[in-house]
């Protein structure tokens, strides 16, 4: 760093609002020490996702993209408002809270409204501009949309195949999403997008003879030849391709297991077990992760993306299903462990129980923020969690 950043970095410093402050001076204390149990884990992040709801600037169904230390609440996330639907539904059913049912409803009849002329859906939060059709937003609302086909009939049908559709037929013929790039992320072709295929798998289950699970395949078949003999990934990040985020790792790794689950397929299995382990050589005891990595899985900083840790731990939960090998599960609860630490259960209402873009909150991902989609992988992998302990005995 030069002298003027490091004067830049300390003028910004000090003109933080001083509960941000507070709270970085805090962070970088370390871990907390305290930590709750994995259902309340569970509900206080679910929790704070309704709130999200609630407080969303533009007030319209939707979730708040993030509660930020500096700006408040912000307006509401398409994108991620999409695939925060099956968690809600998943929580409703399983935790006997109808009330969540009713959000992803409301959330449901938000992306229909907002869907645009053709099937996709906008990037950014819903008044950024410019509103143009993006592939990845719309395949993780696409999501959201089969999900909600499943639970509540046919009425969210022409939504999802509309979505679907032009997802399929947007695909360029060696697999990869180039013609609808979101314009808040860096250019470039994106291996993550496999994620983008999830809903094509999740549309093709609900329709199968659609062409969506080929479609899928197709891009996920083109993402495999961006990895290495090491499990890493090129072109796999939203702007830094050299050292990718764990959450867009754990994005390509969670496209890839889908895939596996929808198709059987053995190299799909194989890449997936490739990165899996690369990540869990990384990780250390107490669960600790980087949240960026260059090519020879060397960490690329030194902080923590929270997000990413636990759509791993998902992921190692799932490999533990397939394979029985205690090694995934156990990474997984470590993972787990790590983030539930850096979850507050008390104080103030727009923290409690949400989960920051980074630890510390300083760290470069979502910083000064508590994202709205790190609480919704968070749920899922304390809920995954809690299956297996259950089913364990």
């Amino acid at each position: 760093m030069t002298i003027i950043n490091a004067l830049k970095s300390f003028y910004h410093a000090q003109n933080l609002p001083k509960r941000l402050k507070n709270e970085i001076r805090q962070d970088h204390k370390g871990l907390p020490q305290r930590d709750h149990s994995l259902e309340q884990a569970v509900d206080a992040a679910m929790q704070w996702m309704a709130r999200a709801q609630d407080c969303s600037l533009t007030h319209d169904g939707g979730v708040s993209r993030d509660f930020s230390f500096i700006n408040g609440w912000a307006s509401s996330y398409p994108e991620t408002t999409g695939y925060i639907i099956p968690t809600f539904l998943k929580y409703a059913e399983g935790y006997h809270q109808d009330d969540f049912r009713e959000r992803a409803r409301k959330m449901l009849d938000w992306m229909v409204k907002i869907q645009l002329p053709g099937g996709g859906f906008q990037g950014g939060k819903v008044d950024s501009t410019p509103v143009v059709p993006v592939t990845f937003n719309t395949g993780q609302i696409l999501i959201g949309l089969a999900d909600g086909v499943r639970h509540f009939g046919d009425e969210y049908l022409p939504a999802m195949r509309d979505a679907a559709d032009w997802l399929a037929q947007s695909l360029d013929e060696d697999g990869c999403w180039r013609k609808h790039p979101t314009p808040f992320a860096a250019n470039g072709e994106k291996a993550y997008e496999t994620h983008v295929s999830w809903g094509l798998f999740e549309a093709a289950r609900v329709v199968p003879d659609a062409g969506y699970a080929e479609a899928g395949q197709k891009n996920v078949d083109w993402a495999l030849t961006k990895q290495a003999a090491n499990g890493w990934f090129a072109d796999c990040c939203l702007d830094q391709p050299d050292a990718p985020l764990t959450h867009t790792l754990g994005y390509v790794l969670r496209g890839i297991l889908e895939g596996y689950r929808l198709t059987k397929r053995d190299d799909y299995l194989a890449a997936a077990i490739k990165l899996a382990d690369a990540l869990l050589a990384q990780l250390k005891d107490d669960g600790y992760l980087a949240g960026r990595w260059y090519a020879d899985w060397t960490p690329a900083v030194d902080w923590v993306c929270l997000t990413g840790s636990v759509q791993v731990a998902y992921c190692w939960f799932y490999l533990y299903e397939l394979t029985g090998e205690a090694r995934y599960f156990d990474a997984g609860v470590k993972a787990n462990s790590y983030v539930r630490r850096t979850q507050k259960m008390e104080g103030d209402l727009d923290e409690r129980g949400g989960i920051k873009g980074a630890f510390p909150v300083d760290g470069d991902y979502g910083i000064y923020q508590y994202l709205n989609w790190a609480p919704k992988f968070f749920a899922d992998s304390h809920m995954k969690e809690i299956e297996l302990r259950k089913a364990q005995g």
